[in-house]
């Protein structure tokens, strides 16, 4: 039988390059650089479609007169033209916004914590700088102890990162620094490490933090995000004083709340499990580091769970915080049924009359749809839940008001009757 002919490549199409738009009539009086934006929103991430066209002279990481389409002054930004969000916008009004008042607002972040919040002798970690919220985009700084430890994820950020580090170090009293970027990110917003000239002395690999009488070991090597979850704190030191009888924290991490349940709550039954083998490792010096003990497990909660619920296993107290399950909007739909499938889990590990503890750290998973999918997976098993608080992270991690995802923490504290 003859063989069928070879299966010819498909011609690949490349669209012809679009000819550069004409600048809008009246534009040669606009402040330079500048970029026009199609339609009006106060939300500070312009997408590809909103942006009318930007000047000759804009480059990638400037910053630039944002203009709305009438032609009108609207605020300033930072453009990366070939960025998933080409134009941040830092700063809405009609007056000037340069290079100096960006620095005034890394300064002002810093003295938010350190004037205004001021952690005090409770803590020596806390949130420096949290992006949007803190009008830097893409800017993420946490403190711990004498080291900052500081995430990019925009290339206006990086550009500047080698001017604002001694006004960081200066407002935070800190000596060491360390600096994440994600390789994805950083090929996309094209940030280059050549940008940020690496310290005269390496960054630690770790540093030792205290957290209501609680002391951690922040692994920057491998540790998630920044190394820790500072945004947890308050919910850390509420479980210490909540948490009774026979506790369990499901996805512990490095044991943040198993500890605080263990110490400042004095559980002595007191279980962390985590899929992460690394994490399980750091919970477990975490827990030598304070002279105490807690049952450790390296499993996967899902499977686990299962299983101690067939073994007829329940706790007292039962905390669960996974990582972020729905990380882009075309998957939200997989998300939202690992996070019921999770709950409805967690649920039937705690005792009637328990204390559950549920979190979620999904920016596009909003609080009233996370709460409702809780009471969902309580009812049908045929629970009700006595909701005595929702929760998020500390006043180190503030929302704006024009940038509601960054509401991304929500935390449940209920009985299960």
């Amino acid at each position: 039988m003859p063989r069928p002919p070879a299966r010819q490549p498909a011609r690949s199409f490349q669209r012809p390059p679009a000819a550069p738009k004409p600048p809008p009539p009246g534009s040669e009086d606009w402040e330079r650089p500048w970029a026009q934006i199609k339609y009006y929103t106060f939300h500070p991430a312009i997408y590809p479609n909103m942006v009318a066209t930007v000047s000759a002279d804009a480059g990638a990481g400037d910053l630039v007169r944002v203009y709305d389409k009438e032609g009108k002054p609207f605020g300033s930004g930072w453009l990366n033209p070939k960025a998933r969000v080409p134009l941040r916008v830092l700063h809405h009004g009609a007056d000037s916004f340069g290079e100096d008042d960006l620095d005034a607002r890394v300064r002002q972040a810093a003295r938010l914590r350190t004037q205004v919040l001021k952690p005090g002798a409770e803590t020596d970690a806390f949130r420096a700088v949290h992006s949007d919220a803190d009008g830097l985009p893409g800017l993420v700084v946490d403190r711990y102890a004498d080291t900052l430890s500081i995430e990019v994820t925009t290339l206006g950020a990086w550009r500047r990162l080698r001017r604002w580090l001694p006004l960081l170090h200066e407002e935070l009293g800190t000596t060491r620094h360390v600096i994440h970027t994600d390789s994805d990110i950083a090929l996309i917003e094209s940030m280059r490490r050549a940008d940020v000239p690496e310290a005269d002395e390496p960054g630690p690999r770790s540093v030792k933090i205290r957290e209501h009488g609680v002391r951690y070991l922040v692994n920057f090597e491998e540790g998630h995000k920044t190394g820790f979850f500072c945004d947890q704190r308050d919910n850390r030191a509420r479980l210490g004083r909540l948490a009774r009888g026979r506790v369990l924290d499901l996805c512990t991490y490095t044991g943040g709340f198993a500890l605080a349940a263990r110490l400042p709550g004095g559980c002595e039954d007191v279980t962390g499990v985590d899929l992460d083998e690394k994490a399980i490792a750091q919970a477990r010096q975490n827990a030598n580091l304070n002279q105490t003990r807690v049952q450790w497990v390296h499993a996967d909660a899902f499977g686990w769970a299962r299983q101690m619920i067939k073994n007829g296993e329940l706790w007292d107290t039962v905390v669960l915080d996974p990582p972020k399950l729905i990380h882009h909007r075309d998957k939200q739909e997989e998300g939202i049924f690992k996070y019921r499938d999770l709950n409805g889990l967690a649920l039937q590990l705690v005792r009637r009359g328990g204390l559950f503890v549920t979190c979620s750290c999904s920016g596009l998973l909003c609080t009233d749809d996370f709460e409702q999918l809780v009471i969902g997976s309580a009812h049908r098993q045929g629970k009700k839940l006595q909701i005595l608080d929702r929760t998020g992270p500390g006043m180190d991690h503030p929302v704006m008001s024009n940038c509601p995802e960054s509401r991304y923490l929500k935390v449940i504290w209920a009985v299960v009757v």
